[in-house]
C-alpha cells in the first residue's frame, strides 16, 4: 500500500497549482480540482492506490460542507425572502426539471436516470454565483438579492431531496414502497424537530459557555458534527452522514457564535471539500465518452441558454422588466455543486450507473466555465441582446413598477435612499431642486413614498428607468452606488443623453476614484477622506463641546 501522506501530497500540490492557473483566467477553482482529479484518474499522470480513504474523506468534505450550510441557514429567512422568490424559484425548478428530464428521455435514458439529470439542471451554484456577485459589488443590487433569493429555495429543495435519499432503501417489494416512503417521511419530521427544539432550547446556551476558547469551541464543533452524522447515519435512524452533517449545523444555528464556528470550521472544510472533486474528477468515466458528449454539449447548452429564458419568462410574468430579468437569469446559468453530491449519492444507492456521473459533471465543468465569463460580462451581454428581450415583459404584476408617474424637469436625481443617501436627502429636502429618488429596495420606495418624496423601483442602469427619471434633463445626479461598472454605465449614458448635467458618484477605492475622474465624472466622494475631513472640521472648532449632540443627530441614521 503507498503512502496516503504522499498520495495526499502530491493531489494537494497539483490542485493548488491549477488552481493558480485557474485563478489568472476569471474560473471557479472547482473546476481546477476536478481536472486534478482527472488527471491522476482517467488520465493516470499519477496512481492512486489508497482509492477508499480518498474516497473517505471526499464523504467527510461533504459532510462539513453541509455543516456550514446548515451553520449559516436560519428557518426564519424562508419568511422573509418574500413571495417572488418562493414563486420564482419553484417554478423554475418544476420547469427546468421537466424540460432536463425531457431531454435526457430523448437521448434514450431510463426515467429515474433521466430524472436525475433533470433534478441536477434545476440547482445553480451558490458559491460560484455569491463569489462573482461580490467581487462586482452587485450582492445588493436588485438582481443580485433576486438571485440570492432564488438559490436560498433551491438550496432548500436540494437539502430536502438529499435528506429523502439519504434515508432511501432499496425494496424488492415495490408494494412495500409507500409504506417505506411514509416511515422516512416520518424519521425526517422526529429527527428535524428533535434538532430544532435543541437550535433553541439547550444548544445556545452550551454553546455560549464554552466559547471562551476557541479552542473548545472548535473541538466541540468538530465533535458535534461527527457525533450527529454518526448518530444519524446508525441503523436506528438510517439517513447518510452528510445529511447528518446538515443537521447538526442547524442545531447550532440560532447560537450567537455560529459565526465564529463557521470562521473555525471553514479552513478545514476546504480541504475536505477539495478532495471530494479531486475524488470526482477520479471517478469520471471515459471510456464512453463519444456517446456522452453530444448529450453533454445539449444539456449544457439548455443549461447556459434554456435556464436564463426559463428564469425570464417567469419573472416577466412576476412584472419585473427585462434588464433585471436578463441578469438573474444568467446569474442561474450553470448547475450547483448540489447537483455533483445528488449524482454521486444517486449512484451509490445503485439507481443511475456511473456514465450519468461522468455526464452530470461534464456539463458542470461546461457550465462552471462560461457561466462565469458571462456573469462577469453580464452588462455587455445585456447591451448586446438586451434588445431582443422585450416579449418577456409580458406580465401585468407591479413588482418592478412602484414609483411616482411624475415627469422631472431640471431635476436632481438621487440613486440609492439608503445609507448615505438618507443624509444627502435631509440636505435636499431643504433646497428648492425637484427630486427624485432611485432604488432597487421596494421597501425604501415605499418609506420614501409615505414622506411624500419622487420615488422610483429600479435599477438606474436600466434604460427603461432613466426614461422615467428623465435622465436626458437632469440638473445633477448623485450616485451612491458601489459598483465601479455601474457608475462608470450611468456616466456615459448622462453624457451621453446631457453633457451639461453635473454627476457626483461615490466610490470606496483610490484607484476607482481616478477611473472615474477620468471617465468625466464631476465629483467623487470617497468615504475615508470625507471622514477624516469631517474629524478634522470637529477638532479645530467648538465642536469637541458638542460630540454628544452629533451623536444623538447620527443615532437617527442608525436606526
Amino acid at each position: 500500500m503507498g503512502s496516503i501522506f504522499f498520495e495526499i501530497t502530491v493531489i494537494i500540490c497539483l490542485a493548488s497549482l491549477l488552481a493558480i492557473i485557474f485563478r489568472i483566467f476569471k474560473q471557479p477553482s472547482i473546476l481546477a480540482y476536478i481536472l486534478t482529479g482527472v488527471l491522476i484518474g482517467p488520465i493516470a499522470l499519477f496512481h492512486i492506490q489508497n482509492k477508499e480513504v480518498i474516497g473517505n474523506f471526499s464523504e467527510l468534505g461533504i459532510t462539513l460542507l453541509l455543516f456550514l450550510l446548515g451553520l449559516e441557514l436560519k428557518l426564519g429567512e424562508f419568511r422573509s425572502i418574500g413571495k417572488v422568490a418562493i414563486l420564482g424559484g419553484v417554478g423554475q425548478i418544476l420547469l427546468t426539471l421537466f424540460a432536463g428530464w425531457g431531454i435526457a428521455m430523448l437521448f434514450g435514458m431510463s426515467l429515474i436516470a433521466g430524472f436525475y439529470v433533470g433534478i441536477a439542471l434545476t440547482f445553480s451554484s451558490t458559491i460560484i454565483v455569491v463569489k462573482l456577485l461580490a467581487d462586482k459589488k452587485d450582492l445588493k443590487s436588485l438582481y443580485g438579492r433576486l438571485s440570492i433569493g432564488f438559490l436560498l429555495v433551491q438550496d432548500f429543495f436540494a437539502i430536502l431531496l438529499l435528506i429523502l435519499l439519504g434515508g432511501y432503501k432499496p425494496i424488492a417489494n415495490p408494494g412495500m414502497a409507500i409504506e417505506s416512503f411514509l416511515i422516512l417521511f416520518l424519521k425526517s419530521v422526529i429527527v428535524v424537530t428533535i434538532i430544532i427544539n435543541l437550535s433553541r432550547t439547550v444548544l445556545p446556551k452550551l454553546i455560549h459557555t464554552i466559547s471562551r476558547s476557541s479552542e473548545t469551541l472548535f473541538l466541540f464543533s468538530i465533535a458535534w458534527v461527527f457525533g450527529i452524522a454518526a448518530l444519524v447515519a446508525s441503523p436506528w435512524i438510517g439517513f447518510s452522514i452528510e445529511i447528518g452533517g446538515f443537521l447538526a449545523g442547524l442545531a447550532l444555528a440560532n447560537a450567537t457564535e455560529n459565526f465564529q464556528i463557521v470562521a473555525r470550521v471553514r479552513p478545514l472544510r476546504d480541504f475536505f471539500i477539495t478532495i471530494f472533486f479531486v475524488f470526482l474528477g477520479m471517478q469520471l468515466v471515459f471510456n464512453n465518452i463519444t456517446t456522452i458528449i453530444l448529450p453533454a454539449v445539449i444539456l449544457s447548452v439548455f443549461v447556459l441558454v434554456g435556464k436564463p429564458i426559463i428564469m425570464m419568462v417567469i419573472m416577466g410574468g412576476l412584472g419585473y422588466r427585462k434588464r433585471t430579468s436578463f441578469l438573474t437569469g444568467l446569474n442561474l446559468a450553470q448547475i450547483s455543486e448540489f447537483s455533483l453530491i445528488l449524482v454521486v449519492l444517486g449512484s451509490k444507492l445503485g439507481q443511475i450507473p456511473q456514465t450519468v456521473v461522468s455526464l452530470v459533471t461534464l456539463v458542470a465543468l461546461i457550465s462552471f466555465t462560461f457561466s462565469t465569463y458571462m456573469i462577469n460580462d453580464s452588462n455587455s451581454l445585456y447591451r448586446r441582446f438586451g434588445k431582443y428581450t422585450s416579449i418577456f415583459e409580458w406580465g401585468k404584476g407591479k413588482e418592478e413598477k412602484l414609483g411616482s408617474e411624475e415627469i422631472f424637469e431640471n431635476h436632481v436625481i438621487l440613486i440609492g435612499g439608503t445609507r448615505m443617501g438618507t443624509t444627502i436627502l435631509d440636505a435636499l429636502e431643504h433646497t428648492d431642486d425637484p427630486l427624485v429618488v432611485v432604488d432597487f429596495d421596494p421597501e425604501i420606495v415605499k418609506k420614501l413614498q409615505q414622506k411624500g418624496i419622487p420615488s422610483i423601483f429600479g435599477d438606474i442602469v436600466d434604460t427603461d428607468i432613466q426614461e422615467r427619471v428623465n435622465l436626458a434633463k437632469a440638473k445633477l445626479v448623485i450616485s451612491t452606488l458601489t459598483d465601479l461598472e455601474d457608475n462608470m454605465l450611468l456616466i456615459k449614458a448622462v453624457h451621453h443623453l446631457n453633457k451639461k448635467t453635473k454627476i457626483i458618484v461615490m466610490a470606496y477605492d483610490i484607484e476607482e476614484a481616478k477611473l472615474l475622474y477620468k471617465e468625466g465624472v464631476d465629483y467623487v466622494v470617497l468615504p475615508h477622506i470625507a471622514g477624516g475631513r469631517q474629524i478634522a472640521r470637529t477638532l479645530k472648532s467648538d465642536e469637541l463641546e458638542k460630540l454628544e449632540e452629533l451623536r444623538e443627530k447620527d443615532k437617527i441614521y442608525l436606526e
